[in-house]
């Protein structure tokens, strides 16, 4: 009985590490799943992946975005004002929601929404727009300019988070492996279950075991968001 319990918590945990997230899968389903409307379909995959992006992922697209849309709205003779407004109608609608709340004038609501996770390149929209403001000059000619850095800047950013998925995933099986030793030390008829949570010294050995291995996968998961944050 014993052996048969760990081996399911060895099945179970390495099923919980290795398999992708439920969000993953939903999307999956989504984009294999074709609608019967080909407009739909279109409408259907362009939701999904949107609602697959995690919230800062989509306020870095947003902005460069956001960028791409003013330049074209200065371009065709607006003022900035109504380029920013104009602009917002194109981006996801969470961060369209934050950029339009304004509680104070375009350039420092901008400020204070860079702030936040991913929309960090508000502030230098923010810069732009008062210099454009100030100083005049080509407004639009620099917000493609910037839109063009904040693309290559989020390309690299990417790459380097499709470099470490193969760390990441070997990080959760070695965290699995402990059980998987607990499964086959069952099967020999070792009783570890017995040892670790019936004697002081095997308390000792599974509080130590968890720690470090928790340890392990904070301290992976620090490195590798680390070797994320672009500088």
């Amino acid at each position: 009985m014993i052996g048969m319990l760990a081996a399911l918590c060895s099945a179970a945990a390495v099923w919980t590490f290795l398999t992708p997230p439920t969000a993953t899968r939903r999307l999956d389903r989504l984009l294999t799943r074709p609608p019967s409307n080909p407009f739909l379909l279109i409408k259907t995959r362009a939701g999904a992946l949107r609602e697959g992006r995690t919230l800062p992922h989509r306020r870095r697209t947003s902005v460069i975005e956001l960028c791409d849309a003013m330049a074209a709205e200065l371009t065709a003779g607006r003022t900035p004002d109504e380029a920013f407004t104009a602009a917002t109608t194109v981006l996801d609608p969470h961060v369209a929601e934050e950029l339009l709340s304004l509680p104070r004038p375009p350039p420092d609501h901008l400020d204070e929404l860079a702030t936040r996770p991913g929309a960090e390149g508000l502030r230098l929209l923010a810069a732009c727009w008062r210099v454009g403001a100030e100083r005049g000059g080509t407004l639009a000619t620099v917000l493609d300019g910037l839109a063009t850095a904040l693309r290559d800047e989020e390309s690299q950013r990417q790459d380097v988070s499709v470099q470490l998925a193969g760390p990441r995933a070997t990080a959760r099986l070695l965290a699995a492996l402990p059980l998987l030793g607990l499964a086959m030390a069952a099967g020999l008829g070792a009783h570890p279950l017995a040892f670790l949570f019936g004697t002081l010294p095997g308390l000792a050995c599974l509080i130590t075991g968890v720690t470090l291995n928790l340890t392990g996968l904070y301290w992976t998961r620090r490195l590798a968001r680390s070797a994320e944050a672009l500088r």
